[in-house]
């Protein structure tokens, strides 16, 4: 894909993303890390279908999504979902958390009738660790640590049964402490209900704990990729070496 952006003052075309060419599947954690600037976030919003690739195109299971019908098209976003990194800015601060996860999975018509949507409610909201979920169901976002407002945008997204979720710096307002939690409960989602990331972040200590791929991305160009084992042991081009060297070192990612 390659996006690209009119000027400012009727200047000629600033390229965000250049001829990018990435791949996720169900079950993997592929990670994008780049610094501010490098097209990351842009590639999250062509990926998501919030904007039009200037060309080449987004595909999925061979389907280019630009030519997708109406309802095909809700199908996509129901099956590529979205956890940004501002929850409380994601959330309704006027909807308790049982109404936010609800009414999506009503909306998708993912179960039917109260009973049944507030049972896949609660069972997101167990996957993502927040338990008993009933304890939950009738707070407020500001009634949440920052922790549980990011795992119930996790359990949201995973109550519609997505193949992939973008997550764009999912965890860079996070704590460290509180970080580690929310990662690990993000990896074993991939084993326990087969879900795949593309994890969009500038933080390499984070992608060393989780990825299973990686791209790197410099200047709206993708630069290096591998992966995470060989580019983090044998980086190749000098701009990943030297991400690497200027990122600190993270302890061991325990369970929360």
């Amino acid at each position: 894909m390659t996006k690209s952006f009119r000027g400012r003052r009727g200047g000629g075309q600033v390229v965000a993303v250049r001829e990018a060419t990435l791949r996720a599947e169900p079950g993997q954690f592929v990670a994008i890390v780049g610094e501010s600037g490098s097209g990351k976030s842009t590639l999250a919003r062509l990926l998501l279908d919030l904007i039009p690739a200037t060309g080449g195109s987004v595909e999925l299971d061979g389907k280019d999504v630009s030519r997708l019908t109406r309802a095909e098209r809700r199908e996509y976003r129901r099956r590529v979902q979205a956890v940004l990194q501002d929850p409380a800015g994601s959330l309704n601060p006027r909807k308790r958390v049982e109404q936010t996860i609800g009414e999506v999975v009503r909306l998708h018509k993912i179960a039917r009738g109260r009973d049944a949507i507030r049972q896949k409610v609660t069972e997101a909201l167990e996957l993502v660790g927040m338990e008993p979920a009933e304890r939950f169901l009738d707070r407020f976002p500001h009634e949440l640590s920052g922790g549980q407002r990011q795992r119930v945008l996790i359990a949201r997204a995973i109550s519609l049964d997505p193949r992939i979720i973008v997550a764009d710096e999912a965890v860079s307002a996070l704590d460290a402490s509180v970080k580690a939690g929310v990662l690990r409960v993000m990896a074993d989602l991939t084993q326990t209900i087969g879900v795949g990331y593309v994890f969009i972040t500038h933080d390499l200590p984070v992608v060393r704990k989780v990825a299973d791929y990686v791209y790197v991305m410099k200047s709206g160009d993708i630069v290096e990729e591998g992966p995470k084992d060989r580019l983090f042991a044998d980086p190749q081009h000098p701009y990943t070496r030297t991400l690497l060297a200027a990122s600190p070192e993270l302890a061991p990612l325990e369970n929360p």
